[in-house]
């Protein structure tokens, strides 16, 4: 059985059935809360789990240390494409990379898949702000954990 709500590795999500090239992912099933009046999954549901699931993978890979002296980080756009409706009391598994970077943002794609099958996905653009809200270049160190860890490009 695939633990719930604690990060998973590499072995752990290829034998859930979550292909490469997603290295970081989470299991949790679908709760009565998250349902809607067409018995499935409400899109609020999607932003609540990637947003646990973002905070969770900054947290995993040391953003928040990598990116320097009281970073701020900010979304700027987010985005959600449904493929297939999750029913009540589902298991699934949310998995999350970043694809691509800039001087003081970068790209996070999310999916859903439940047994083996994408769900939904989505993405999001992050920058990386001062404590002012001015836009911080994003440093190396935080660029190189995104190449190595996600295979992340620069753009």
């Amino acid at each position: 059985m695939t633990p719930f709500i604690i990060p998973l590795d590499k072995l752990s999500l290829r034998n859930a059935g979550v292909p490469e090239p997603w290295t970081f992912g989470m299991a949790d099933r679908v709760r009565f809360g998250e349902v809607d009046v067409l018995n499935h999954v409400n899109n609020v549901a999607y932003l609540r789990w990637y947003e646990t699931l973002r905070v969770n993978y900054l947290n995993h890979y040391d953003a928040y240390t990598l990116a320097g002296e009281n970073p701020k980080f900010v979304v700027k756009s987010v985005g959600l494409d449904y493929k297939a409706e999750v029913k009540p009391e589902t298991s699934y598994i949310n998995v999350t990379r970043t694809v691509s970077m800039r001087n003081t943002s970068w790209v996070m794609e999310y999916a859903t898949f439940v047994d083996g099958q994408i769900t939904t996905t989505g993405d999001c653009v992050a920058v990386l702000l001062n404590q002012d809200n001015t836009k911080r270049p994003l440093p190396d160190a935080l660029r190189q954990a995104f190449i190595l860890r996600d295979g992340a490009v620069q753009l």
